[in-house]
């Protein structure tokens, strides 16, 4: 087994392991003290909102405290009406009971979503911790729910044989440094810049590593800039304890196995391995604001899937569950409906490569492409009568499941799909023999 040395070049050896290429689906879970107002506007997704507007009107749940901390706009208003102006943040936590909360049925839903890991935020950036900490009394053994949350859902998530992953803010945390975040520069400058902070986090890392052995390290924004020259410690530290271990590229530009794109923040990688992360609706904490109108269908978190495996990434999905601990009806719908295609299609999905071949656009219609040893598997689907020429495509073409609406003929070398109309999901196909790379 290689050992890692805590330097640059012994960690840059490191290779993304194939169980996380593998598995191409995640459950993100946001819950924690900001699940009890539950509120932020609907008004759209990270970055289709200019950076000016964004942290006025912030549609995450999850940064309640720095919207209302900002002094105006819509979650300032609501805070200001519904709990007064001298109501404190902090007094969201010990109304945070998860009284319903039931660790394997969250793991059985995830399992039949077609998950294959879950990453769970252990902390926030509103320094609440979902774990028992020697560093803090502020964590849900002492406060709120009163009980070990990552400790539990490790135990379910594993038990119902997935993989469990942290996600842990290193670079902000209100409770040390709360000025509030007006841009996206503030994000950045308006951090911890103690040591004092830096110590914190590199304990709190080793706590979450060394209790919890998890298979992701989900970093997010950052690393505190005085504690950088010890992240090549906590990274060395987490591979040779966790042989098949991952993590994300939020370690300020120094690190990572792969890159995130956050909505429409960030890009498809088509050359790395790259990780989609985003809601189910606008917000990843529990908004109670959103309703259908802004939560993702079960067809379009099928088709989210599927854009984005087939150009080499992952898709981590999140769940954001209320106050009480059980999952929103319409989040829990589309998780069902994923899983059902998945349950039927998986072979186009899991364990697959991208393809060479990019996505085929035709007049109201598109193929993507996946591959698994010699087969190649041609991703469907139409938002109408419809018919795609795919050239270079031979050997025998089987559908994954009823493929109603589509036909398909073979020719010169080459595929004909036809389209008797809009396909309610993508059809998956697999050709024998047809990867031909």
């Amino acid at each position: 087994m290689t050992r890692y040395s805590p330097n640059w070049d012994s960690l840059r050896t490191h290779a993304v392991p194939a169980w996380y290429d593998d598995a191409k689906l995640g459950i993100f879970i946001h819950w924690g003290p900001y699940s009890v107002p539950a509120y932020a506007p609907p008004v759209g997704e990270l970055g289709t909102i200019p950076d000016t507007e964004w942290f006025v009107a912030n549609p995450y749940a999850e940064w309640y405290f720095n919207s209302v901390n900002v002094g105006r706009g819509p979650t300032y208003e609501h805070h200001l009406k519904t709990y007064g102006a001298d109501f404190p943040y902090e007094n969201f936590t010990d109304m945070w009971h998860a009284e319903n909360w039931k660790p394997d049925e969250w793991a059985e839903l995830f399992k039949k979503a077609g998950a294959k890991y879950v990453v769970l935020v252990t902390k926030h950036h509103d320094g609440f911790c979902l774990f028992p900490s020697k560093y803090t009394d502020y964590n849900s053994i002492a406060r709120g729910p009163k009980r070990d949350i990552t400790g539990e859902l490790t135990q379910s998530v594993r038990g119902h044989g997935m993989r469990m992953g942290v996600y842990y803010s290193a670079i902000i945390d209100w409770r040390f440094r709360h000025d509030p975040m007006f841009t996206d520069a503030d994000v950045h400058e308006l951090n911890c810049p103690t040591y004092e902070y830096a110590d914190y986090v590199y304990h709190q890392y080793l706590e979450l590593i060394n209790n919890y052995h998890p298979s992701v390290l989900w970093n997010d924004i950052g690393w505190p800039y005085a504690g950088e020259q010890m992240l090549p410690h906590v990274l060395s530290h987490y591979y040779n304890t966790v042989p098949e271990g991952v993590v994300n590229d939020r370690f300020n530009g120094l690190y990572s196995d792969y890159t995130v794109k956050e909505y429409e923040q960030g890009s498809v990688n088509r050359s790395a391995k790259w990780e989609s992360s985003r809601g189910l609706g606008l917000s990843f904490g529990y908004n109670a604001v959103e309703d259908e109108r802004h939560i993702l269908s079960p067809q379009a978190l099928v088709r989210e899937l599927v854009f984005t495996v087939a150009n080499n990434g992952n898709l981590l999905i999140n769940v954001g569950p209320k106050a009480d601990g059980t999952i929103p009806p319409l989040q829990e719908r589309s998780l069902l409906g994923m899983g059902a295609w998945l349950e039927k299609n998986g072979d186009a999905i899991y364990g697959t490569r991208m393809s060479e071949r990019e996505t085929q656009q035709g007049e109201g219609c598109k193929a993507y492409f996946t591959r698994k040893g010699a087969d190649l598997y041609v991703i469907a689907d139409a938002e109408g009568p419809a018919s795609l020429r795919i050239e270079g495509v031979q050997g025998e073409v089987e559908p994954l499941a009823e493929a109603g609406g589509l036909h398909w003929t073979q020719a010169d070398g080459a595929l004909t799909l036809n389209f008797d109309g809009a396909l309610e999901y993508p059809v998956a196909l697999r050709v024998r023999g047809g990867a031909g790379e």
